[in-house]
């Protein structure tokens, strides 16, 4: 009896471990809990570790030592493997390749509405030389105030934007997403599917913006609801949204997903990460870097805010900013620098 229990126990602590390393293998990756426990992966795999510590203190029992070393070891392997995957996604960059002619950057900066001012976006972005920014949780009042001092810093741009009401709720920041764009991409208007939500992020809106005029790329400034509980269905259907608007060709998606990488598993097109889209960050160096929340180092948070672009554009560099950290909002902002595909 002892014997089957070792057993049966290490199974489950196998199944366990996999299923937190490795949740697409159960398809349980957008589950509730285990959705919002993997989204932290350095400290998933300080938990195996410490959890493997406790374990082999228990093998100093003589009658439990084969199955808490037999425990001690899957834990470390899970441990191991967690952290690996950070590293491998990429643990951090410090700086943009020089800017180009042809360089296009784009910027993604959750604001959290009022808590960060018109100023700091304004400043922030003509420093990194923005052409387009996306700011989920920002309203165009707001987005033409950042326009307005990015234009008289020597950099205008045109605001554009998508609202509308949780339940009926006005007034809330988090019911408005602001993109920006550099005049010289051409005009650009916002769809009007974004506009009136018939088609378009379940709870909080994202705003496509097509180009009128010139060859710019198809923008989406892209905000999912968070996974809370309550709100898992209408999470899953805005991850699977996001995905669709990468069906086509010269598309941005650039936001807060409130989703990470291992939220994405098995919808991605054509190898894409999301749809035919490829996440940015991680083929930069910076997959692994939390952008939220910034009261904890970065490691230690979740890479939940992305730029995205189909395989018309190559990933030239990318830095997730952790100098912001006191600037109001609880999201770092991403600049990602794209240039043309060749062909």
């Amino acid at each position: 009896m002892r014997r089957l229990f070792g057993i049966v126990f290490a199974l489950a602590c196998a199944a366990t471990a996999v299923a937190l390393t490795w949740p697409s293998a159960f398809g349980i990756e957008r589950t509730f809990p285990l959705a919002q426990v993997i989204s932290f992966r350095v400290p998933l795999a300080a938990g195996f570790a410490a959890a493997a510590l406790v374990a082999l203190l228990f093998a100093l029992i003589r009658p439990v030592r084969a199955l808490a070393l037999t425990c001690a070891v899957i834990l470390v392997a899970a441990a191991g493997v967690n952290g690996a995957l950070v590293f491998q996604r990429g643990s951090g960059t410090d700086a943009l390749p020089e800017k180009t002619d042809t360089s296009l950057r784009v910027m993604t900066w959750n604001t959290a509405g009022e808590a960060t001012s018109a100023e700091s976006i304004a400043q922030f972005a003509v420093g990194m030389k923005a052409d387009v920014v996306t700011l989920p949780e920002t309203t165009i009042d707001t987005g033409a105030r950042v326009a307005e001092i990015m234009r008289d810093l020597g950099q205008p741009m045109w605001a554009h934007h998508a609202e509308y009401g949780e339940y009926g709720i006005t007034g809330w920041d988090a019911t408005s997403t602001t993109v920006l764009i550099r005049p010289e991409l051409g005009d650009y208007s916002v769809i009007q599917s974004s506009l009136d939500g018939s088609s378009n992020t379940s709870t909080v809106p994202s705003a496509v913006a097509m180009p009128v005029s010139g060859n710019g790329p198809i923008i989406v400034a892209a905000h999912a609801v968070a996974p809370r509980q309550e709100y898992m269905a209408e999470w899953k259907s805005d991850l699977q949204w996001l995905a669709d608007q990468c069906a086509t060709d010269n598309v941005i998606l650039a936001g807060d997903f409130n989703a990470t990488l291992d939220h994405m598993t098995g919808l991605g097109v054509d190898g894409g990460t999301l749809g035919r889209c490829h996440d940015a960050a991680s083929e930069s160096g910076n997959g692994g870097v939390g952008t939220w929340p910034t009261d904890v180092p970065a490691l230690l948070g979740a890479p939940i805010d992305h730029v995205m672009s189909t395989p018309d554009w190559t990933v030239t560099g990318s830095v997730v900013m952790r100098s912001l950290d006191g600037s109001g909002t609880d999201h770092r902002p991403i600049v990602v620098q794209l240039e043309r595909a060749a062909g």
